[in-house]
């Protein structure tokens, strides 16, 4: 890890690319990162939704100046995200969608936010969060919805962990 991020500290100081992050790392490898890296990471990509906020993770993003960047931030539809009826209840309110209001609350929160779609409209519906605010009360009841658990990719789990370590050897092998 550490020769990699050589790696890019140096092409970063170079003037090869404009930033430098990190995906999937912990608060205790973003802290030694930090410590003995040259140039701090920019931004650490974790998977991020309402049903798992992240939130002592983000406090240390926050501390070492490190950007919060969120993967998966619609739970990639788990849980029930699109049908929440909390967040219904919510967007009602401000003529919003699910995932609009989902948006506005990580965002309101100090979250970088990069939803995925390939539909047009859902698109232009992620990108129109900036013409409302959510309440106090509002981001209140959402944080009521932390489960704080990953419904996507448990990168604590070491079942996860083998499985990952897995696929990578296989592709390797396979002279991928």
């Amino acid at each position: 890890m550490y020769g990699a991020w050589r790696a890019l500290e140096e092409a970063y100081t170079e003037g090869k690319i404009r930033a430098i992050g990190v995906s999937n790392f912990d608060s205790k490898q973003l802290m030694d990162l930090c410590a003995f890296a040259g140039i701090k990471p920019m931004l650490n990509q974790v998977e991020t939704h309402v049903f798992w906020q992240e939130r002592p993770e983000h406090e240390v993003m926050v501390r070492l100046g490190v950007q919060h960047m969120a993967w998966g931030p619609f739970a990639e539809g788990a849980n029930g995200f699109f049908t929440n009826p909390l967040l219904s209840a919510i967007g009602a309110k401000y003529d919003k969608s699910v995932g609009q209001i989902a948006l506005r609350f990580l965002m309101d929160e100090g979250v970088i936010v990069i939803p995925k779609s390939s539909k047009p409209a859902r698109m232009a519906e992620n990108i129109d969060v900036f013409d409302f605010e959510l309440t106090e009360s509002d981001r209140e009841q959402i944080r009521t919805l932390d489960t704080g658990t990953s419904l996507i990719l448990d990168h604590h789990n070491l079942a996860t962990v083998q499985f990952l370590l897995d696929r990578i050897k296989g592709q390797i092998d396979a002279g991928r």
